[in-house]
Parts: C-alpha cells; sequence; structure tokens
C-alpha cells in the first residue's frame, strides 16, 4: 500500500493530469470518474474494503485498512486538484465530510459510554440472570430473547443488544448447538429489525436522523414491517427449537445491579429525551444533546465515588466497593474500532463521491432500476458489504425520491443484514461470542427462510406506507 501511495505522488508531480471537466477556475468539480485517478480511489477502496471482509480470517481490526484508504483517497484527490488550482474545493468537501462524522462520532460515544457503565453496573447481567432463573422452556426462551432483543435494540444499540440476549443463550445452551445456533440467528434478525424503527437502534438509522430525511416520530412508521420482519421466520424457525428446560443457576450466584446501576438508566433515557428535545424543537445537533447527557453521567459519577468512598471507610473488606467507579474507563471500553472504522467509511465513500462515482451509481440505481428495486438492491448489498457504507453512499448520493422510499431504504438497510451472517455488527460479533455454535453455514442454511421475512417486510411497508 505505501508503494502504490508513492507511485500515486511522484507519477501525479510529473505528469499532466487529463480531466473531463474544463479547467477553469469557476469553481466547477472535476470529473474523474473516467482518470486513472479515480480507478487507483477505487482500487485502494476495494482492497481496504477487501480487508475489512475477512477481519475475522485475517485477524486485522477493521479500522486499520479503511483509515488508511480514506487518507490515500483523499491524498490522490487533494494533488490533482492542486495541481489545477482548485484545493479549496477539496478542503471544503472533506471538511464537510469530517464534520458529519464529528457529530456522528460524539453521539455514538455518548451512547456507547452510557452502555458501557450499565455493563460495569451488572444491569445486563442482571437480566440475564432473572430470564435464566425463571424456569423457561428452551422454546420459551427463544422467543423471549428474540423479542427482548427487538425491544431493547431501538434503545440500547444492535450490536450491544444482540451480545447481552446471546449471553442469555449460552448460558442456557448448556452444549446443546442446535439450539444456540436457531437462537442467535434469531437474536441477531430481531435485534436488526429492532433497529430499523429507531434513530438509535442503528448506526443507518442514526444518520438518516441526523441527515433529516426521516424525522423521529417518523421511525416509527416502519414497526409493523420490522415485526414482520422479525416474526416471518421465527414463527418457522422455532419449529428447529428442542422440547425440555434448563437448569436454574444456583443459588447464591446471581449477578445483582450495583449501586446506581437503574439511576443510570434513568439517565441514558433522560439522555435520549434530551438529543430528541434538542433536534425537533431547538433544530440543534441531536450529539450536543447526547454530550449534555454525558455532563449527567459524569456528575453522578462524582457521587458514585464519594459514596464508595465513605462504604470503603466503613468497610474496607467489601468485595464489592474495592474498584471505584470511573467514567473515564467506561469511555475508554467504547468500541474505538468501529468509531474509527466509521471515520474511514465517510471519509472514503465521501471521496468516491466527490470523484463522481457516487453520482453515476445514483443515475443507475435510481434514474434506470427506479426507487423500490433501487432500495431493494440496497439492503441486499448490505448484506455482503456492511450497511454503513451503503447508507452513506445513498445519502450522500441524495437521489430524489419520495418520502416513503426513504423510509424503505432505511428499512432495507436495518434488516437486510440478517440475510447473512457477516452482514451486520451483531452477526460478526456473535459468531465470535458463539464461536462453534453460531456460522456462517449455520445462518446461511436459514438464509431462504430470513429472505421470505425480508421481503414480507417490505411488501407490508409498500402495503401501509406507500410507495
Amino acid at each position: 500500500m505505501k508503494t502504490s501511495a508513492l507511485l500515486v505522488i511522484i507519477i501525479s508531480l510529473f505528469l499532466p493530469f487529463q480531466v473531463l471537466a474544463s479547467e477553469n477556475s469557476s469553481g466547477a468539480l472535476l470529473d474523474l470518474t473516467h482518470h486513472w485517478v479515480g480507478f487507483v480511489a477505487i482500487g485502494i477502496f476495494v482492497l481496504a474494503y477487501s480487508l475489512v471482509i475477512f477481519e475475522e480470517k485475517i485477524h486485522l481490526r477493521k479500522s486499520k485498512p479503511i483509515l488508511l484508504a480514506a487518507g490515500l483517497i483523499w491524498l490522490v484527490i487533494g494533488i490533482v486538484y492542486h495541481q489545477h488550482g482548485l484545493s479549496q474545493l477539496a478542503e471544503e468537501a472533506v471538511r464537510h465530510n469530517f464534520l458529519e462524522y464529528a457529530e456522528l462520532f460524539f453521539f455514538l460515544l455518548v451512547a456507547m459510554t452510557y452502555i458501557n457503565a450499565m455493563i460495569e453496573r451488572d444491569v445486563f447481567d442482571a437480566l440475564r440472570d432473572w430470564l435464566v432463573n425463571k424456569g423457561f422452556s428452551y422454546k420459551q426462551l427463544f422467543w423471549m430473547t428474540g423479542i427482548l432483543a427487538f425491544f431493547i435494540s431501538p434503545i440500547a444499540d444492535n450490536l450491544t443488544t444482540a451480545l447481552i440476549m446471546c449471553s442469555v443463550v449460552l448460558a442456557v445452551g448448556n452444549g446443546h448447538a442446535k439450539f444456540i445456533g436457531v437462537s442467535c440467528i434469531n437474536i441477531v434478525i430481531a435485534a436488526n429489525a429492532g433497529g430499523a424503527f429507531s434513530p438509535f437502534g442503528d448506526i443507518t438509522t442514526l444518520m438518516v436522523w441526523q441527515k433529516g430525511m426521516v424525522e423521529f416520530s417518523e421511525f416509527f412508521a416502519l414497526f409493523i414491517p420490522s415485526v414482520v420482519n422479525f416474526l416471518v421466520p421465527a414463527l418457522i424457525m422455532q419449529f428447529a427449537i428442542m422440547k425440555g428446560k434448563p437448569k436454574a443457576i444456583e443459588e447464591g450466584s446471581h449477578a445483582q445491579i450495583k449501586q446506581g446501576g437503574l439511576v443510570i438508566v434513568g439517565l441514558f433515557l433522560v439522555t435520549i429525551i434530551t438529543a430528541i428535545s434538542f433536534h425537533n424543537f431547538l433544530h440543534l445537533p441531536p450529539a450536543i444533546g447526547m454530550m449534555l447527557g454525558l455532563g449527567f453521567l459524569k456528575f453522578y459519577g462524582f457521587f458514585l465515588r464519594k459514596g464508595h468512598k465513605k462504604d470503603t471507610e466503613e468497610n474496607p473488606t467489601s468485595v464489592s466497593t474495592k474498584k471505584p467507579y470511573d467514567i473515564f474507563d467506561r469511555i475508554a471500553q467504547a468500541e474505538w474500532d468501529t468509531l474509527f472504522f466509521f471515520y474511514g467509511v465517510i471519509l472514503a465513500v465521501g471521496g468516491l463521491g466527490f470523484l463522481g462515482y457516487l453520482g453515476m451509481a445514483s443515475s443507475y440505481m435510481y434514474g434506470e432500476l427506479g426507487a423500490t428495486p433501487a432500495n431493494v438492491l440496497v439492503g441486499i448489498l448490505s448484506s455482503i458489504v456492511d450497511n454503513i457504507p451503503v447508507m452513506f453512499a445513498v445519502l450522500t448520493m441524495n437521489p430524489e425520491m419520495s418520502h416513503a422510499q426513504w423510509l424503505l431504504v432505511t428499512l432495507t438497510a436495518g434488516v437486510g443484514g440478517s440475510l447473512l451472517s457477516v452482514g451486520s455488527a451483531a452477526g460478526i460479533a456473535l459468531m465470535g461470542q458463539a464461536r462453534g455454535h453460531y456460522t456462517f453455514m449455520t445462518h446461511l442454511k436459514w438464509t431462504p427462510v430470513i429472505a421470505l421475512g425480508y421481503a414480507a417486510s417490505i411488501w407490508v411497508h409498500l402495503l401501509i406506507n406507500g410507495g
């Protein structure tokens, strides 16, 4: 990769560029779609994203190749625009993309910090142990974990929700590979479907909301299609679940919510309301409201630390008070690889759009194929690549289409990743967590059933929300 970058620099310094746009100072963008610089940028992106797709095989974190790709793409763009005296245009474009990323970064960082704070306070472990100890049958647990995943993911996000519910399945599965595998598939579908009707459920829905394409209350128009997407495959897969009940957890080993855990849950809900209010009523970025919510959590963390100090003085041998609560530990536990990957995606895809490729794609997909086929295709592409770059590309193209079609692409990008185990963050995470029980092939066997739910959800959306 370093060699190719060096070649680009050397060639750019000594060879004249031939571009399709006229070389004037009118401020017109250069059309580089048929220029070798454009081809180099496409090659860099494809190579980087190939490494992202095989992350689990090569053990290279996904942020590393995509960060490198983003920098190299804007390097070649900067060189060609500098040679034509249009550096200001490239600067404005990259600043615009960086600002979009900054808003999403701070929003996600706060959300991740709250989730990590709840994990540290054992909120989710207590929920898991409560489920396990209630004496539900395997089939009831299949439905309980799926339903909870569907309703928790709109608030907590689909990745975290899937991991929590998977831990329940692993705790009660007791080595029953088929139960664990089918339940994990159900959880992935449910988490992705639940995340599709909420701005907080998935990064793609958050992008659509912050971009102003769909208002907060309008996401709930996708509730019924999302339910259909979850229920159709679940109703079929339930017949693969065995009869019987798992053993309950031994008395005394149940997780207990630590001091302040429920208060943090309440503060998270208040933070969400704050972010929504900033966006809907004050027309300010939701990230500002989320940062205010981080202030709530940091102040509450101060009182937790004071309470810990008092408890330690009164009972120095207490195990539960050995480690004080530290808000910066929770921030440090954020999914930094995902956050940096997101940066790389926005800058790299933004660069390809600046070169003119997204305009070409939009012209073909939404001009020739039509909005509905194009948006259905977006969902299928999301299962192969990743819904983040696909959705960002659509938002960057900003095709002319009805509001119902914007809802449709929000739905398909959200639930399309369920078609394959590698199509969503939830699926990839569960392949690691339930290694050996939930695999690519395990998921692939049920893909026709999942596709049935995907098609049914699109049909229901077009029926009730129009096209």
